[in-house]
């Protein structure tokens, strides 16, 4: 386990110091991309909470990013709940290279995948590790991965804001985040967690994406709240960022993410996440 940052046994000597604190310096951290790749913008999607659809987003924000024409790739940070390679029908394996480097899976439609399921043998098999061996893998998927030249790289954080968040935002240059939440009381309490965690680590916030917000009905099409009258414009508002976009639940976007068939869908929040992209 990290050691806390007000930890009584700290030396303030990080060069001989092995625990993610926060109040190293972020810059002196960074590691270098691999040398066959140039990534422009690299996008955490996070939330305080598991359960909330951040995989979801994660994989909607590339397609998103694909659209318009951009090269893009996701690296699945959530080791021991990898979902990416299934909502794009991905089963292929990660191949290496001479140099004992990995070559990413490739979708459909050209958006490049990283995930600890593009190399374990069965798809279902658990993964058992501690967390200094799963912030290893993350940092390894980052720089011995030839990802080469990609405009938009969207990085799939696990729920809550433990050691692999503080490994990604500590050794990737994260240019900012996008907070997933859902309508439940909650809201407050997650997106705050992950605003401060942002804070602590001086990444921006780029926008919230709520997911769940609503379920419109085929006939009238009212949109009818399952989990009550959303406050998030309250919470935006709260903390001065925008709200990207809101996702309903629908049979086509759960239909296509269960059918690894994600590139597909057609639905307003897709073109909701591109309007972002372009501002």
């Amino acid at each position: 386990m990290s050691e806390e940052v007000n930890s009584s046994n700290c030396t303030h000597d990080c060069n001989s110091c092995g625990a993610s604190c926060v109040q190293r310096d972020p810059a002196s951290m960074k590691l270098p991309a691999n040398p066959q790749s140039k990534i422009h913008k690299v996008i955490g999607v996070v939330s305080g909470k598991g359960g909330v659809g951040k995989t979801l987003v994660t994989s909607l924000s590339a397609v998103a990013a694909s659209r318009m024409g951009y090269s893009t790739a996701i690296l699945d940070a959530d080791i021991t709940g990898p979902s990416i390679p299934k909502m794009f029908g991905a089963t292929e394996k990660a191949t290496g290279t001479e140099d004992n480097y990995m070559v990413p899976v490739e979708t459909s439609t050209g958006i490049r995948l990283m995930s600890i399921n593009s190399i374990l043998d069965n798809e279902t098999d658990p993964v058992a590790w501690r967390g200094p061996i799963i912030a290893g893998v993350v940092k390894q998927f980052w720089s011995d991965v030839v990802w080469g030249n990609i405009d938009y790289m969207f990085v799939d954080m696990p729920p809550g804001t433990g050691d692999v968040a503080l490994t990604t935002f500590q050794s990737l240059p994260v240019d900012g985040i996008i907070i997933v939440t859902s309508p439940q009381e909650l809201v407050t309490m997650i997106v705050e967690k992950a605003v401060i965690l942002a804070d602590k680590m001086n990444i921006p916030i780029l926008g919230i994406v709520e997911n769940m917000s609503y379920v419109e009905c085929p006939n009238c099409n009212e949109k009818i709240y399952l989990f009550g009258e959303s406050n998030i414009e309250e919470i935006c508002k709260r903390y001065d960022t925008k709200l990207i976009t809101r996702i309903p639940l629908m049979r086509e976007i759960s239909e296509k993410s269960d059918k690894g068939s994600i590139e597909g869908i057609e639905a307003a929040c897709i073109e909701d996440i591109m309007t972002f992209l372009r501002s």
